[in-house]
């Protein structure tokens, strides 16, 4: 099995129930595929450097997951399918951007507990 990273861009139109339904509805396909998440980050509604369908923003999501290289292609396909996504990107982690990825999370652990207790 191998790592990989999937940031993908969902319609700004969604309620905060809707884009929550459609990243729970990915990890479900990853799961189902015989992959395992390792993490999800939700970056926001974030303006998109070029219009895509008509929309400047668009809510950006991170999900780092383990799984067969079988695999993507069928992840992808959902990822056509489903007309909430307007774009996405999937990149398999080789051991460098493994090991920035877990100081980077690490360093955002801090800052996020530094500013609960301040």
């Amino acid at each position: 099995m191998s790592f990989y990273e999937t940031v993908f861009i969902l319609t700004p139109v969604l309620s905060e129930d809707q884009t929550k339904e459609a990243v729970a509805k990915f990890e479900g396909e990853i799961s189902s595929l015989g992959g395992k998440v390792r993490h999800t980050e939700h970056w926001g509604l974030r303006k998109l450097a070029y219009p895509i369908q008509k929309k400047s923003t668009g809510f950006y999501f991170l999900v780092e997951f383990e799984a067969e290289g079988t695999a993507i292609g069928t992840l992808e396909l959902a990822f056509k399918r489903d007309e909430r996504v307007m774009r996405f990107l999937t990149v398999k982690m080789e051991k460098d951007h493994l090991a920035y990825s877990e100081k980077r999370r690490a360093k955002m652990g801090e800052k996020k507990s530094v500013s609960a207790e301040a």
